[in-house]
């Protein structure tokens, strides 16, 4: 058996006074279907956080949320600190998380956020506002 498996041994042992291979075993087989079940999401939603990690691209995620409507590129720029390139960048990289989507109208690029941008900034807004509540 592996370190890890012993581990698992001692550690049912202690929560069910004694512990069988085949409890082990069964466990393990229990954990896989847990493993498997996450693994499905856990690149997409790896994606989408890799997405929301940089100062810039959160922002613009935040900014759009609020706005609830599109906003052209020319409005963004002045809220961040970065090139048109680089502002150009973030938002394709919003883009391909799903967290914005974007339309041509003419000469001009307008960007809003999507529905799943809306959920994630509304979860996040919960649970900090609970936790400042908590802390009080």
């Amino acid at each position: 058996m592996s370190h890890a498996t012993d581990r698992l041994r001692r550690y049912m042992e202690d929560e069910l006074g004694e512990c069988r291979d085949e409890d082990v075993q069964a466990r393990l087989e229990e954990l896989g279907t847990v493993e498997r079940a996450v693994g499905d999401q856990l690149a997409a939603e790896l994606d989408i956080l890799s997405a929301l990690a940089s100062d810039t691209r959160y922002t613009l995620v935040r900014v759009l949320v609020a706005a609830a409507d599109e906003l052209c590129v020319c409005e963004l720029q002045p809220l961040v600190d970065v090139s048109e390139s680089g502002l150009s960048h973030a938002l394709t990289e919003l883009v391909e998380a799903g967290l914005v989507e974007g339309r041509k109208d003419g000469r001009w690029k307008k960007y809003r956020a999507t529905n799943r941008a809306v959920a994630i900034v509304t979860v996040l807004e919960g649970s900090v506002g609970a936790s400042t509540e908590q802390d009080q």
